[in-house]
């Protein structure tokens, strides 16, 4: 039987989405369910191209069109960027299990949770495409997500501080206006899938949170110094505000890291303006 190293290295690798789940669904199962090993001999292997479908074709970010969502246009041009932004977080839970050897057993449980959860968002959002007569890949998308995977794989430490308190994190800041406007044009089921997905991605945050804190104190590592130094090296392009103070503070920000979080995104607003 494959350790589970090579089980999330077949799910990372593989292109077809529905195989993928089933990988993640089985791998999730096996973690739960015994003992396994958390050490494997050599070294990871780098993925710079995680497995995806031939669609949807990926753009530069630019390229990616927004459209209002009043239409069922823009909805569906909504719901399939969300979509898509769901098929990574898989390959990035899944690489998170992969890439990091000798880590306590919860930490490879939370993280084929997290995958898991991906999973099931993007197939909530499938289905929503379909219902509105689309499907995932009819429209072009951008694959950003993934350099920040290559740019951590040295150091789990790093992949904690900048993936899930970062670009998960954005998820938390953004969401609550999508439903917002959502709701004013009475699209109640999309409605309802966001606002779980929401909920859900509070905890994969909260599951970020509290492994680069625990990484931190294993090393005796400052929080706040070291969250900041690693968004000078690796964030910048990724740290954008207006921040949900609430929702991150339920997910396991301190409030003084969030003060020190603002402060550092209008300090990179006013270097981009100057540059």
């Amino acid at each position: 039987m494959r350790n589970i190293f090579e089980q999330s290295l077949h799910a990372l690798r593989c292109c077809g989405a529905v195989e993928k789940i089933e990988l993640i669904e089985n791998l999730h199962e096996r973690v739960n369910q015994a003992d396994f090993e958390t050490s494997a001999e050599g070294l990871p292997e780098p993925v710079l191209e995680p497995g995806r479908p031939v669609l949807p074709i990926h753009v530069h970010p630019a390229e990616v069109k927004r459209r209002r969502l009043g239409s069922v246009a823009g909805r569906v041009a909504l719901i399939h960027a969300i979509a898509h932004i769901e098929f990574n977080a898989m390959n990035l839970a899944l690489d998170a299990v992969y890439r990091f050897r000798g880590m306590p057993g919860g930490y490879y449980r939370d993280w084929m949770k997290v995958a898991l959860e991906e999973s099931t968002h993007f197939m909530l959002l499938v289905e929503r495409l379909h219902e509105l007569d689309s499907f995932y890949g009819e429209l072009p998308a951008h694959g950003g997500m993934w350099a920040m995977a290559v740019d951590t794989d040295y150091d789990v430490m790093v992949r904690m501080a900048l993936v899930p308190r970062v670009l998960e994190a954005r998820g938390l800041d953004v969401t609550p206006p999508m439903l917002e406007k959502l709701a004013h044009v009475k699209d109640e089921k999309t409605v309802a899938i966001l606002t779980r997905i929401l909920n859900e991605e509070v905890d994969h945050v909260r599951i970020g949170n509290h492994w680069f804190n625990t990484l931190c104190k294993e090393r005796g590592l400052s929080v706040e110094k070291t969250f900041r130094e690693l968004l000078y090296k690796h964030g910048r392009a990724a740290l954008r505000g207006p921040f949900n103070i609430p929702a991150r503070l339920e997910a396991g920000f301190s409030a003084a890291e969030l003060v020190e979080l603002e402060s550092i995104e209008q300090l990179f607003k006013e270097e981009a303006a100057i540059c």
